[in-house]
């Protein structure tokens, strides 16, 4: 179980000037100073979240790149609560501990590299003066662009990287904290204005890069503190998230719902729908929260929520009856498939997997993960998060399966601080994920293992159905906002007015059939089983020597997630 509470948080508007921290002409800053300033970046960031998630180049309801850098960042501040500092060596370490750990998405591990990189350069110093200061912002560049293994000019890390450069250059004997601070903003803005001309996949969408957005709003933050500017901080809804699941699950019923209301208390909601059952998702804000849990009386679930707004997309599902469906469903007599003995109760070698959504979460259960993590779209998991279900598993062997490209990073962070062996295949969707699991071998090794997930991960292709949040071009490909759109192994490449017909424009325009055998439809927590049906139908119509089986995600935001292999 991870949680994300508020660390310690400044009044309702900052409004401290530098003669109140002491920085309006400071050579040097102190622990006090580093973890104002911190904060205010933080704040002002908080407030920033939509504008960051809106950048994202797919115009795909997933967008959480400023939510994944908030909560991050929440995390690296939390770790200082209750604890005193004597050095500002000692808060950067912390801090950077705590970002690590909370880090989500790829954009959160890379902010949590750099404040890693920062209190790395602050090594054995009480207080740091100018000059320190941008030599660590320097070494927190230099960390971040050794934490991806292929760094991508017009990111984050171009912002980070200029802005230090420009700070440091800037240098001069007896320069205030303060202007340096500004030097290093303005040409984080500067930077931030260029990623278009360095990536083009941004200029024909008409974006700057989210992540370096979300670093140039913490620079902003901090600037404005120092310089005693008013600034209302963060929206009154709180981004909430957190994860309980208990393995050994004995519950019936799969309810999920979402409440509608004003002031909504995330917390104590969280609270109370725990009490009913677990596998327990409560995300949201003061408007809207989604509701996720396994109980055995749905009835009582819904009549709690009910008094506590108003109740939409009411989903109850026989959990029992599903899992028997499901068995069935696979049973294809005529297609060969690999018989995967349960690593969870067999094996030296445990399994953990990343999935949305309750129907994915068994299936991967089902095929022997030992351990789902609830995460994936709009929801990235925390590195503790994963860390937790590797050292949850009774396996020193495991297997982490992303099943996400925004996961993968924060994977690695918690294979490199797990004291098991473990290893990341990066699977980069669910389709992927499950192929590579179809190819676990329990009687072979790690390393055997690892390389046959990794390679039978390649030969499925995905497809997946959701709709454009807003009208953008993409690849050649113009789309209008509301219009259902096809991604194909994560990239955009249909648009049209129905689920049908982008699956169908997708498969027959981008992708050989004949090279196919299995169609696998894992339908939505918004799309009905007609639906699904329908659609399996059709194909089938269209391509008789495929076998099409259809099952329930569950899964957020995508009607269709579709394997083909």
């Amino acid at each position: 179980m991870s949680s994300c509470n508020p660390p310690s948080e400044p009044t309702e508007e900052v409004n401290q000037g530098p003669e109140e921290i002491g920085l309006d002409d400071a050579q040097v800053c102190d622990v006090d100073r580093l973890l104002a300033a911190l904060m205010a970046g933080y704040k002002w960031l908080e407030g920033q979240v939509p504008l960051v998630n809106s950048l994202n180049v797919f115009p795909v309801p997933d967008g959480d790149t400023g939510t994944n850098m908030f909560l991050t960042m929440k995390a690296a501040l939390e770790e200082t609560k209750g604890k005193s500092f004597d050095s500002v060596s000692e808060l950067a370490r912390t801090v950077a501990h705590g970002a690590l750990m909370g880090a989500r998405g790829n954009s959160g591990v890379i902010l949590s590299q750099v404040l890693r990189g920062f209190a790395r350069g602050l090594d054995d110093l009480k207080v740091c003066n100018t000059e320190q200061a941008a030599k660590a912002l320097i070494e927190a560049a230099t960390t971040a662009y050794k934490g991806v293994m292929k760094p991508v000019e017009g990111t984050i890390l171009t912002v980070v990287r200029e802005s230090a450069q420009a700070g440091a250059s800037a240098v001069e004997q007896g320069m205030p904290i303060k202007e340096w601070l500004h030097v290093a903003y303005s040409e984080a803005k500067r930077s931030l204005a260029r990623t278009p001309n360095l990536l083009p996949v941004l200029a024909e969408a008409g974006v700057v890069d989210a992540g370096g957005q979300g670093y140039t709003f913490l620079l902003e933050g901090v600037v404005r503190y120092l310089n005693g500017e008013k600034m209302q901080l963060a929206n009154k809804q709180e981004i909430s998230i957190e994860h309980v699941h208990i393995s050994e699950a004995t519950y019936n019923y799969d309810t999920q719902f979402i409440i509608k209301g004003h002031n909504l208390n995330v917390e104590s909601l969280r609270a109370g729908i725990a009490s009913f059952g677990d596998s327990v998702l409560v995300v949201g804000d003061g408007d809207a929260v989604k509701v996720h849990v396994h109980s055995d009386n749905p009835g009582e679930v819904l009549s709690y929520g009910i008094a506590q707004g108003q109740l939409t997309a009411v989903i109850i599902e026989n959990m029992q009856e599903q899992f028997e469906q499901f068995k069935v469903a696979n049973s294809v007599p005529e297609v060969a498939r690999p018989i995967t003995v349960p690593a969870a109760a067999t094996g030296e070698i445990g399994i953990v997997a990343v999935a949305s959504g309750a129907g994915l979460a068994r299936v991967f259960e089902s095929l022997g993960a030992g351990f789902v993590v609830p995460g994936g779209q709009t929801m990235n998991p925390s590195t503790q998060d994963l860390l937790q279900a590797v050292d949850s598993l009774k396996q020193e062997k495991v297997i982490i399966l992303p099943n996400n490209s925004n996961i993968i990073l924060t994977a690695e962070q918690a294979q490199a601080l797990s004291q098991r062996q473990a290893v990341v295949v990066p699977t980069r969707t669910i389709p992927q994920g499950i192929a590579a699991l179809l190819a676990f071998n329990y009687q072979a090794s790690l390393e055997d293992n690892t390389d046959a997930m990794a390679e039978a991960s390649q030969h499925v292709q995905t497809v997946e159905v959701t709709r454009a949040v807003r009208s953008v071009q993409v690849n050649g490909l113009k789309v209008h906002e509301g219009q259902t759109i096809g991604l194909l192994n994560d990239q955009l490449v249909s648009a049209g007015e129905d689920a049908q017909s982008v699956v169908c424009e997708v498969i027959q325009r981008h992708l050989d059939i004949s090279a196919y055998e299995i169609v696998t439809i894992y339908y939505g927590e918004d799309t009905s089983a007609e639906q699904a049906a329908g659609l399996a139908e059709s194909i089938r119509g269209k391509y008789p020597t495929l076998e099409v089986e259809v099952l329930d995600g569950g899964q957020a935001h995508y009607d269709y997630i579709i394997s083909i292999e």
